[in-house]
């Protein structure tokens, strides 16, 4: 059994993680450059208007000889050029900085999207579809803030407080005493508040799945069309009320979390100047009055002044780092998301125009884990108990010829859809081989196997498009020519011109404008267009009525025309006439041969035909399955169907 496990770990036990955020910007490096120049010359120049100030009141207005206007409408002038460069390069430093958020958070959402796509079948049947899309769009959408404006507002605002510091110092020591002797305290309360504040994000985006589960679940058609059946909107109302007072809890406890901390912090910079001021008049009464004149007092505020906003950014942004950090840690356990079937190194690949389209199973075992390992690692990992595999097939061996019908029946959990699973690899065997011209499927691409089999399901998928965007998703450079051809041959051509857009009908979510018949000779036709050599028909017409089966089934045998055709079906009319018939009980292959041969044996076929069919109905549908394969009644059978 092949597993996936992913790593679920806090900012403790996962050292990496910030460097994994950092490695996002790696590729826009000489962008960041630009950023990182304009913070620079910007902090520089807002560092230089305080001492323009202190020359300004010490210099020009105050000089011991008189004011001196000439110095100070240079000075004055000198203050507006600052002004308006700052200005101008802001607006550049804005764009970059947007731009480049923008750019690594798409980078992430495309990352993410091409991995969850490259996921086996096994990761999408063990997580709800709500939960992945919350990932991609609410994760993401909660980390884009803070890389679009984090990284450029957290080199600002160190090189703003480490410049203002600095000057702050050259200008007083006393007084930076006076504004700096809490500081080492608030940071110690922000690392504390931070913890807090990346737990409540943790749940938060928790929820936010929830939520978008629910939704997903009770508001597509077939969730309202369930909740109407059996009355039970009011519970869905109230399943997603619980769930969204309980997101309204959390996003108020996330946005209170060290609000009372940023209150102390700004109660404690609004004070410190008339604390400074205090000092000012005990240092200006001693033998170092002359080191606080008014210009100098008056610089020193200016940049206290300065000081208190990048500051409280800097602390603000540290505890925004924290919430996004729980936020990267749910994406990047995605990320970590080994897929369970991949191409190994040197795969072959199998030219459709060249496959033969044999197929064998050489002694397989396969089996579900009871808890997938690589389902989102939101709660405690699976025990070895669980990881113990249900065996859906047991030493599985069996050989169709290339252009053979294979009926493949059984009773429910006999193995059948399992099988069909494998042929395309959409799961892995655990032991033996399965074989498509005598190659291991292992040692093809996968993008290969695609091209050479194909599949119709009983439950057909149509996007919310039109039929002819619907079609062409098996070929999309098809002809408006290939796609009447391949609509003619399903029996669905004189349908679609029965609506009034035709081919530019929009089928609705799922396809809910078709009928069962209509959908299924659509997905007919779109197997026509991709031409597989090998087809794989799992429950084709088994949710239809007599008509609709009838039109389907000669649809099918367009189709199955020259091709490998493995059918999988509970209605054993659908596969009288195949060239080999396998029974499959528990996993197991319990005989095969042809319909006659495995009624004269008596076996399990016999008993399951016996079961579906008196023995009235024997012959009748015996002829049936003969005019299945006879294309001179079939053509009889369809004008009789019109």
């Amino acid at each position: 059994m092949v597993t996936t496990t992913a790593p679920a770990g806090t900012a403790s036990d996962d050292p990496p993680l910030g460097r994994r955020v950092v490695a996002l910007f790696a590729p826009y490096r000489g962008r960041l450059l630009l950023i990182g120049l304009a913070i620079l010359v910007t902090a520089g120049l807002g560092i230089a208007n305080p001492f323009l100030t202190q020359a300004v009141f010490d210099d020009a207005l105050f000089a011991p000889d008189g004011p001196r206007l000439g110095l100070l409408t240079a000075l004055v002038a000198a203050m507006i050029v600052i002004a308006l460069v700052s200005g101008l390069i802001g607006v550049g430093q804005t764009y970059l900085t947007t731009v480049l958020g923008n750019r690594v958070m798409q980078g992430l959402r495309d990352r993410l999207f091409a991995h969850l796509q490259r996921m086996h079948l096994g990761f999408f049947t063990s997580t709800k579809t709500g939960v992945i899309q919350s990932r991609l769009d609410n994760d993401v959408a909660g980390v884009q803030s803070v890389v679009t404006e984090t990284a450029s507002s957290i080199l600002g605002n160190v090189v703003t407080v480490v410049a203002s510091v600095i000057a702050m110092l050259a200008l007083s020591w006393q007084l930076s005493l006076v504004a700096f002797v809490l500081m080492p305290v608030f940071i110690v309360l922000q690392i504390r508040v931070g913890r807090v504040r990346r737990k409540v994000a943790a749940n938060t985006q928790a929820s936010l799945s929830d939520m978008s589960a629910i939704t997903q679940e009770s508001l597509s058609v077939s969730g309202v069309l369930l909740a109407k059946v059996f009355g039970r909107q009011d519970h869905e109302i109230e399943r997603y009320r619980a769930e969204n007072a309980r997101q309204t809890d959390l996003q108020v406890r996330q946005t209170m979390t060290g609000q009372s901390f940023f209150a102390v912090v700004q109660a404690f910079f609004a004070i410190t100047p008339a604390a400074v001021y205090l000092v000012a008049g005990y240092v200006g009464t001693g033998s170092g009055a002359a080191l606080l004149s008014a210009g100098t007092l008056v610089a020193f505020t200016t940049l206290q002044s300065r000081l208190l906003f990048p500051a409280v950014q800097l602390l603000r942004v540290s505890l925004d780092v924290q919430t996004s950090l729980a936020l990267f840690q749910r994406i990047f356990a995605y990320l970590d998301l080994v897929p369970a079937v991949t191409d190994p190194p040197g795969a072959r690949t199998l030219d459709k125009q060249h496959a033969r389209g044999s197929v064998e199973f050489h002694e397989v075992w396969f089996g579900y884990p009871r808890s997938e390992e690589d389902s989102p690692p939101d709660g405690a990992p699976p025990s070895d108990e669980d990881r113990e595999p249900t065996w859906a097939l047991q030493d599985l061996s069996l050989r169709i010829e290339p252009g053979q019908l294979a009926a493949v029946v059984g009773p429910s959990g006999a193995g059948k859809t399992s099988l069909s699973y494998l042929v395309p690899r959409l799961y892995d065997v655990d032991r033996g081989a399965v074989r498509l011209d005598g190659i291991d499927v292992r040692k093809l691409t996968q993008a290969s196997l695609a091209q050479v089999i194909g599949m119709v399901t009983q439950d057909t998928y149509l996007f919310h498009a039109t039929i002819a965007e619907n079609l062409r998703y098996a070929a999309p450079d098809a002809t408006d020519a290939e796609l009447e051809a391949a609509a003619r041959a399903a029996n669905i051509h004189d349908r679609i011109v029965g609506f009034e857009a035709g081919y530019e009908t929009v089928v609705g979510e799922r396809g809910y404008r078709l009928s069962g018949g209509e959908k299924q000779r659509l997905a007919i036709a779109r197997v026509i267009l991709a031409n597989p050599r090998v087809l794989i028909l799992d429950e084709a017409t088994s949710a239809l009525d007599t008509v609709s089966e009838r039109l389907v089934q000669h649809a099918l045998e367009t189709v199955m025309s020259g091709r490998t055709t493995i059918a999988i079906a509970h209605r054993l009319s659908t596969v009288l006439a195949a060239d080999v018939i396998f029974a499959m009980d528990g996993g197991r292959l319990v005989e095969h041969g042809t319909h006659a041969e495995l009624l004269a044996q008596g076996g399990l076929y016999a008993k399951l035909y016996a079961e579906q069919f008196g023995a009235g109905q024997v012959e009748a549908r015996c002829a049936d399955g003969v005019r299945f394969r006879d294309g001179a009644v079939l053509r009889q059978e369809r004008t009789d169907v019109a």
